[in-house]
């Protein structure tokens, strides 16, 4: 019934925005340093191992999203190490250190799995009790958007934005670009790794498979919130942030609209990879086929052909 899906909307708004403040880690490397960092897929579990092994021991929760956030930010420190120091291309640094993180995870949660009972737990938010928990996960949204506004308007925030923007330019101004991409890659990680304490807790359990494919679905939050509300945000930096956290929401509500209709769950995974490879081609489309410039070049084409007709018909004459 179409009131059972209203009813599921709720609960998609609120993984909408703790897989937006994944997003917003992974924009921070995409967009930002030009990066495509494949750690995300590890650091989202260590995350939440971390968090969920420290409420069951009986840490406070302001602790366990603490050591969760230090944890993911330690894996961006590898993964930094091994591109700059080593000379480890982005990706495949990326892809190490999530391999090395599945075994950490595994050994952080002592099992593949370890439930959390909102029950027995002083959670912080949990699908029992959803409309406290997106309340919650706003404050959060909106805590992280105002830090991340005030630190990337210093001037070390914006050396790091200048990296991504022309490496050798910022290394020709003195800026030490290999320090600031670590610093990027930590400052990612500690961002996903807190999505993955908040999942956690969201969902009851830890999972060392929770985070395959979250590269996946934190690239479709950035790109649908930059297709969707980026002219909203041209020239304000916070407001990108929330677009992305908005296309977080959107990508589950769209995953939940899917499961409604029910089609089958096997093909998610690959409507995820589509969903992301057609709001990729968008600005493409836009700029090729739509974009006044282009339009432009076509009328002085077509301008140009008129003029090169009516020159042959005169030449014609004449030479009549």
């Amino acid at each position: 019934m179409f009131i059972n899906y209203l009813q599921s909307l709720p609960a998609a708004i609120a993984q909408g925005m703790i897989w937006g403040i994944l997003a917003i880690g992974v924009y921070i490397t995409f967009r930002m340093l030009d990066i495509a960092d494949l750690t995300v897929d590890g650091s989202i579990c260590t995350g939440a191992a971390v968090c969920a092994v420290m409420l069951l021991s009986g840490q406070p929760m302001w602790l366990a999203l603490i050591a969760a956030t230090a944890a993911g930010m330690l894996t961006g420190l590898v993964t930094g190490i091994f591109h700059t120091f080593m000379g480890i291309p982005a990706i495949l640094a990326g892809i190490l250190t999530q391999l090395i993180l599945w075994t950490v995870n595994l050994k952080i949660m002592g099992s593949a799995n370890r439930a959390l009972p909102a029950t027995k737990l002083n959670l912080l938010v949990a699908r029992i009790d959803l409309y406290r928990s997106i309340f919650i996960l706003i404050l959060f949204v909106f805590f992280i958007v105002a830090l991340l506004y005030a630190f990337f308007g210093t001037e070390f925030g914006a050396s790091i934005r200048a990296t991504g923007a022309n490496l050798n330019m910022s290394r020709a101004q003195g800026i030490n670009t290999n320090f600031t991409k670590i610093f990027g890659l930590v400052l990612s990680n500690g961002l996903v790794a807190l999505s993955g304490a908040l999942l956690a807790q969201y969902q009851g359990n830890s999972d060392i498979n929770m985070g395959k494919g979250a590269i996946v679905i934190g690239l479709a939050a950035v790109i649908i919130g930059e297709a969707l509300f980026g002219w909203m945000s041209r020239n304000n930096f916070a407001i990108k942030l929330f677009t992305v956290v908005l296309g977080g929401i959107v990508y589950y509500i769209v995953y939940s609209t899917v499961i409604y209709l029910g089609l089958d769950a096997d093909y998610l995974k690959m409507l995820s990879a589509l969903l992301v490879a057609l709001f990729l081609a968008i600005p493409y489309w836009k700029k090729k086929y739509f974009s006044s410039a282009v339009n432009a070049e076509k009328r002085a084409l077509k301008a140009e052909a008129k003029a090169n007709k009516k020159a042959e018909k005169k030449d014609k004459k004449e030479v009549a």
